[in-house]
């Protein structure tokens, strides 16, 4: 009965130190929403304004350009067990702690997990490339400081194709966004939410398909 008090004890204890060094702080501004739970004593408090600054800069463009039925209320939660960057799910978005020690100045990466959050796609609805693809093209359109991240759209390199997803579908899909019709990415975006995307999208928009497309690219990839 004593080691069970003891156990529990511990336990209640435990507890206590992981609540008291969890932090959460709740935003209200635009008719949005931000609770932002910070689990790591040691994050600079520059950072934490940084992306809640860069949240309410960003997320109601996106909200309105993309999807005005996107969640309004959101959680942005500092893991510090979490070994990946970032990642966003129903209306929460985690990112590590150890990813903002590494790159204090990244704070776009809210902007990339906040898009998540607006594209909101059916499982089934496409392929992933389209939707990192996405993110990152958005994150590059909206970014507040990518430079200050060191983060750019990579040149076209051989061997490069429209399937590896990120940075590298995104300037592909910029490119088509100066060479074709500008709101195309913006449809493709909701054909995704809706479920009906198929290869046929690409015809009907510009008149080739995927294939030619990304051919044209590689012969001149210019995005200047």
């Amino acid at each position: 009965m004593i080691m069970k008090k003891i156990l529990a004890y511990s336990l209640l204890s435990l507890l206590a130190l992981q609540l008291g060094a969890q932090q959460s702080e709740t935003f209200k501004k635009k008719g949005k929403t931000l609770v932002f739970i910070n689990e790591d004593p040691e994050l600079n408090p520059k950072v934490q304004a940084g992306l809640v600054r860069t949240f309410f800069k960003v997320y109601p463009k996106l909200v309105k350009t993309f999807n005005r039925n996107a969640v309004k209320d959101v959680e942005v939660r500092i893991d510090t067990a979490y070994t990946g960057v970032a990642y966003a799910h129903n209306g929460k978005i985690t990112i590590s702690s150890e990813w903002l020690r590494k790159k204090p100045g990244d704070l776009d990466v809210i902007t990339h997990e906040t898009m998540h959050l607006v594209q909101a796609y059916p499982s089934g609805s496409g392929p992933g490339w389209i939707t990192e693809g996405i993110a990152d093209y958005v994150r590059y359109i909206y970014g507040v400081d990518n430079k200050g991240a060191g983060w750019s759209l990579p040149e076209y390199k051989e061997g490069q194709h429209y399937t590896d997803s990120y940075r590298i579908t995104a300037r592909f899909f910029f490119w088509l966004s100066l060479n074709y019709k500008k709101g195309m990415l913006s449809k493709l975006d909701k054909n995704m939410r809706n479920a009906t995307y198929n290869d046929a999208f690409w015809q009907k928009e510009t008149g080739y398909d995927l294939e030619t497309l990304w051919q044209q690219y590689t012969e001149n990839p210019d995005i200047s």
